[in-house]
């Protein structure tokens, strides 16, 4: 046995040698390519005891595309070291341009079942097409345990393949934005989004849920369409900038009492930009971050404060209330897309493990609470108005900060069960 053990370590080592000087074929400029991330900035000690029993693979959107998710990825990394050095993380970069080069996703999400170690696998956030890398990861192993967070595909679809689903509660959110936006003095909400996001079925169902509120309380509900960043022709710099552009006409259509509220990351900034500019009204941010948005639109450095994010919450907020935005404008105090990086690597370790305490809706809980302190989640599951249950999705949600505030306070009244029977029209 010790004889063979020598002969496959210098194998592994002569192959490894050889794979450093291969000439990698080039690619053409329209399809760069995806390889693993760069090293993550020096961190704790690497914890390589795990590495030798299996892998955990990892895939997320870029940088520039999901900065947060990205972080809490390298987060993992630098706690648990790279495949390719020896330790657990297999971390693989979804193309930005995902709903176009959907075998390329597919590719990359299935081909971590490649990898003999591989015992799981997290997709944050769940772009289109990771229920079918997930099914091609079924196919080829039924051991590998599977997690995704804010899926994109059919919640019925991605619940058959997937391990563990998790994602924002948006219909709990359907109706707390509307409630907190009238505490905050709204009399109109201006929902942006476009086509694609409207053929979300969570999504579609949460903008039903916002009209029938925003008409039982006195809240003017419009629909604007806007440039899709993802797939439409502007890109997302033109799609930023045509929203800025518009955001005066807007505000002054609207008033200075509408809220503006988007589906889309890159379209934050130049909202809440605007917003705080204007005078008009902020909520929250779709992507549940304090620094989705915030730092680019109030052109803020957060260098300092990086990864602590009570102090990114203090210094967003002074740089709000000096602004004249007190009480107008608000965010999650945490990343919820940094936080499921984390905490779903964790739950599929501790899965892989057997150390877990045989009841996942606590061990999520509990695992949001502990990424997340002094924050108080509450935690449900995907049920559809029929009251079909979907019993591996679990839904999230806590309170927003408002800037000047504090908590905005609205989760203490249950949801009527009116809205909670509300269906989705989904747009063609």
């Amino acid at each position: 046995m010790k004889k063979f053990l020598i002969v496959l370590l210098a194998l592994a080592l002569v192959i490894g040698l050889a794979a450093c000087n291969k000439t990698v074929d080039p690619v053409e400029d329209n399809n760069p390519p995806i390889t693993t991330p760069p090293d993550p900035p020096p961190g704790d000690p690497v914890d390589p005891s795990p590495a030798d029993e299996f892998h955990i693979g990892i895939c997320t959107l870029g940088l520039d595309q999901s900065e947060d998710e990205y972080r809490g990825a390298e987060a993992m990394v630098a706690k648990y070291g790279k495949v390719e050095d020896g330790g657990m993380v297999k971390w693989v970069v979804l193309p930005a341009n995902f709903s176009d080069e959907q075998e390329l996703v597919i590719s990359l999400i299935s081909g971590l079942a490649d990898d003999p170690l591989m015992k799981a696998v997290l997709v944050n956030q769940g772009v289109q097409g990771t229920a079918a890398g997930f099914q091609k990861i079924k196919e080829k192993r039924d051991d590998i345990i599977l997690l995704t967070n804010m899926p994109q595909d059919d919640p019925e679809v991605m619940s058959k393949v997937a391990t563990v689903i998790v994602d924002s509660d948006n219909v709990l959110r359907g109706y707390y934005d509307i409630v907190r936006a009238k505490k905050m003095g709204a009399t109109t909400f201006v929902h942006m989004s476009f086509p694609r996001h409207m053929g979300v079925y969570v999504l579609a169902r949460r903008r039903a849920i916002y009209e029938e509120v925003c008409k039982d309380l006195g809240v003017e509900f419009v629909f604007e369409t806007v440039p899709d960043p993802t797939t439409g022709d502007l890109g997302a710099a033109g799609a930023q900038q045509k929203v800025r552009d518009d955001m005066p006409r807007l505000v002054e259509k609207y008033g200075k009492d509408a809220v503006f509220f988007t589906t889309n990351t890159a379209l934050h900034e130049p909202i809440i930009n605007r917003v705080v500019e204007l005078g008009a009204l902020f909520v929250d941010t779709d992507d549940l971050s304090p620094v989705c948005g915030f730092p680019g639109a109030l052109a803020l450095d957060l260098t300092a404060q990086e990864g602590d994010w009570p102090a990114i919450v203090k210094k967003i907020e002074e740089d709000v209330v000096a602004k004249g935005a007190s009480g107008r404008v608000g965010c999650w105090p945490f990343s919820y897309t940094f936080a499921s990086s984390t905490v779903l690597f964790e739950l599929a370790k501790d899965m892989v493990s057997g150390n877990t305490s045989g009841n996942v809706q606590n061990d999520i809980i509990a695992a949001y609470q502990a990424a997340t302190p002094g924050c108080e989640w509450v935690t449900g599951i995907f049920t559809y108005p029929d009251g079909k249950k979907l019993n591996n999705y679990f839904l999230l949600t806590m309170d927003t900060w408002i800037f000047g505030e504090g908590y905005s306070g609205v989760m203490t009244e249950p949801v009527p069960e009116k809205y909670l029977l509300l269906d989705a029209d989904i747009e063609e």
